[in-house]
């Protein structure tokens, strides 16, 4: 399964509805009847969606012992695609359109020729489409925690996560709420009793040339500027106070940036910079774009924590993970390297959420006044 071999990419999402404490057979149940192949309707586009058991990209043998793993569901989205390559309808309406045009008084192709050359062409191509010829299947892997009650989805492409949604409803009956860096904060300031904070946040302005808005969160309700913010934050401590940072639950986490940073103007005006390095915040190209006014969009982390090391790559509005090295597993039994992966990875996202949880405390408190001064200073030097 997905989840459980090379590195990991993820987004996450709360699962609404009432929490459970652990999976039973009728989950797996209604995985089976929702299984690929199962719907009489195709959409518009001709592709379909279903679950797969996640084994391989044609497993559809769902079952208790295989897909509940250490309190978590594991199984899969399939989206089937009908992708009719481009060259060839091209090719077929020319063939179509010289023969078309061989019957024309002057030889030259009239516009009606034309059109009825393309609908031949395309008409061509559907019917060897039938056979499965330009069928395109893709498989990403799902994990619904119960301990979490969220749902880790292996992919952060928009185009598959549109698919995903209505499926998931129409099999358990429960929505979907994407865990961003503005919805992240609101849960961790309703238990740390903050949320007034989270309501009254606004874009720090840390330069002059910086404007209190940010062109990729129009919406004045969201709050997922909070995400750009931190990684800038997260820069400034390593820089100022050290690499290593005190958690919420007494442990400590130690913090590298590293391999890739990317930073945009958030009023749209002077672009994008991406940065491939080892320590790409060292770069004086790095600081000149966050002096004048750029904030961190992506950046690669190593985190340390409890002796476990995790590499990855953070979006900052999404808090999206992609390419994550987790530890290797130890157990030798397939059933104890995968009960082990998945504890690895809830190490992974609880270790990213004391962090987060860490700059929360500072920035929706009166402590911000204070940071931030520091963080303006920072950059003024």
């Amino acid at each position: 399964m997905g989840f459980f071999t090379a590195r990991v990419t993820c987004c996450r999402y709360r699962v609404t509805g009432r929490s459970l404490s652990a999976f039973h057979p009728e989950h797996v149940e209604k995985l089976a009847h929702n299984a690929i192949g199962k719907q009489r309707i195709m959409a518009a586009d001709g592709s379909q969606v279903g679950w797969i058991a996640g084994d391989h990209i044609l497993d559809t043998k769902f079952d208790f012992a295989k897909n509940i793993v250490h309190d978590s569901l594991q199984f899969a989205l399939r989206i089937d695609q009908q992708k009719v390559p481009g060259d060839l309808l091209r090719a077929y309406t020319q063939v179509e359109l010289e023969e078309l045009a061989a019957s024309h008084p002057s030889g030259i192709p009239s516009g009606r020729q034309r059109r009825e050359a393309r609908m031949l062409a395309k008409e061509r191509l559907e019917n060897e489409a039938k056979d499965g010829r330009y069928l395109r299947r893709k498989a990403i892997p799902l994990l619904w925690d119960a301990p979490s009650g969220e749902l880790i989805v292996g992919t952060t492409a928009a185009s598959a996560l549109d698919r995903l949604h209505p499926l998931f409803k129409q099999t358990f009956d429960r929505g979907l709420d994407p865990l961003g860096a503005g919805k992240q904060a609101i849960l961790i300031a309703e238990a740390t009793h903050q949320t007034r904070g989270v309501d009254d946040a606004t874009p720090t302005v840390f330069v002059p040339s910086q404007t209190p808005s940010v062109v990729w969160t129009p919406d004045e309700n969201n709050r997922d500027f909070l995400g750009n913010e931190f990684l800038l934050w997260l820069w400034f401590t390593l820089e100022n106070d050290g690499d290593t940072i005190a958690l919420g639950d007494k442990s400590e986490v130690a913090v590298m940036l590293a391999r890739t940073l990317v930073l945009e103007c958030p009023r749209g005006q002077t672009g994008r910079e991406s940065i491939s390095s080892e320590g790409p915040t060292k770069l004086p190209e790095a600081l000149r774009a966050i002096q004048a006014g750029k904030l961190p969009r992506k950046a690669g982390l190593t985190l340390v924590r409890h002796d476990n090391q995790y590499e990855f790559t953070l979006h900052a509005e999404t808090l999206a993970v992609t390419g994550a090295k987790l530890p290797a597993p130890e157990a030798e039994d397939d059933r104890a390297r995968q009960e082990e992966r998945v504890s690895q990875l809830r190490g992974l996202l609880e270790t990213l959420d004391l962090l987060y949880a860490a700059f929360l405390e500072r920035r929706l408190g009166d402590a911000w006044t204070k940071e931030a001064a520091r963080m303006k200073k920072w950059l003024a030097r």
